[in-house]
């Protein structure tokens, strides 16, 4: 038998272990808040995406933020950063790196290109040609990447984080449904409110300017980023193992794959959701309910998520689109059908 006060002493621990997360929890979102004001769902799925090692997509309109939350994210945590501005003559050796021959040598040797980082920002992601985007696939997957006839493994944790204006159609590439899918999470960014607005005003007002030589130039908001890290990898690690650690019912999971399966013969749509759907709603759950101080998931956790981690994988058929629906409507429909029915095992599932 199990000495009690070894269960006791594992058990303090365990508990000393959620309480540090929670603390590195608290002093990010806190970082992040000095320079966005607002903004705590964008927040929030960014964190759910660090924790879990899915990608993020983030879409809205110019000037909401995107690339400052992704900025103020990395320099919040000591891990490697890297931002590619994707525009439309980009080639994939400009992400992944490319053989240069040495003209000493006369030998070919391996440059590495910026996706080989922590934290990688695919700002305006949609203007890249689909061939440059297609060069994202096996890292976003395998995390792996190939140059010429070698295969290198990336640095762990690895996370890819894209802005995308869906509004501006002019010189931009639509993202295909392979590349859509690998992005666990779509976030989509709203307007602030009236009162987040003022506050943003009265601090840009106090930014005033930074000198440089003889001239100067007005500071922004990416001036007054923190440089010094209030977390480190192993915060982060930590947090990760804590992410596995929230526990999920049976019941839970009937309900994603309800979900998952409904968006399938739903004739409204043209295609429904892959399986990679229904992991993202659990591990984005067990994020979710983590960074809320809970251990375990409910069904509000589901209900936040789905939004973010089912319309980006499903397609309206063309009768769908005539008659005026969107996927937000035949997803609430989904939600809603699928929340009383009998689960596998004979049990009614109630959220």
């Amino acid at each position: 038998m199990e000495n009690p006060s070894h269960a006791s002493d594992r058990g303090a621990a365990a508990q000393r272990d959620w309480q540090a997360t929670y603390g590195f929890i608290s002093r990010v979102r806190e970082r992040i808040a000095e320079v966005v004001v607002g903004q705590d769902a964008v927040v929030e799925r960014l964190l759910i995406s660090l924790f879990t090692g899915g990608h993020l997509l983030l879409q809205g309109v110019p000037g909401l933020a995107k690339t400052l939350l992704v900025s103020a994210l990395a320099k919040s945590i000591d891990l490697q950063f890297s931002r590619i501005q994707f525009t439309v003559d980009l080639l994939p050796s400009d992400i992944v790196g490319s053989e240069i021959l040495d003209q000493k040598s006369h030998e070919f040797r391996v440059h590495r290109g910026p996706i080989f980082t922590n934290l990688l920002l695919a700002d305006e992601i949609n203007r890249a040609a689909p061939k440059v985007q297609s060069a994202l696939l096996e890292a976003m997957q395998e995390h792996t990447v190939t140059i010429g006839n070698e295969t290198f493994r990336l640095p762990a944790p690895f996370l890819v984080i894209a802005t995308q204006n869906p509004v501006e159609q002019s010189g931009t590439f639509e993202l295909p449904e392979a590349q859509l899918d690998r992005f666990m999470l779509c976030h989509r960014l709203t307007y602030p409110t009236p009162d987040e607005e003022r506050e943003v005003l009265i601090r840009n007002a106090r930014l005033g300017i930074r000198r440089e030589g003889d001239g100067a130039v007005a500071r922004t908001e990416f001036d007054v980023l923190e440089h010094e890290p209030v977390g480190t990898a192993a915060d982060l690690v930590a947090a990760m193992e804590a992410v596995q650690q929230v526990f999920v019912s049976d019941t839970f999971t009937d309900h994603v794959i309800e979900i998952v399966q409904r968006t399938r013969r739903d004739n409204r749509l043209d295609f429904g959701c892959s399986p990679r759907a229904g992991i993202a709603l659990i591990k984005a759950s067990r994020a979710r309910a983590l960074i809320r101080g809970r251990h375990y998931v409910v069904p509000e956790d589901l209900f936040a998520l789905a939004e973010d981690v089912v319309l980006h994988r499903i397609r309206l058929n063309y009768e769908s689109l005539a008659d005026g629906l969107t996927g937000r409507d035949v997803l609430q429909e989904i939600m809603i059908e699928a929340g009383g029915l009998p689960s596998r095992n004979g049990r009614t599932i109630h959220v």
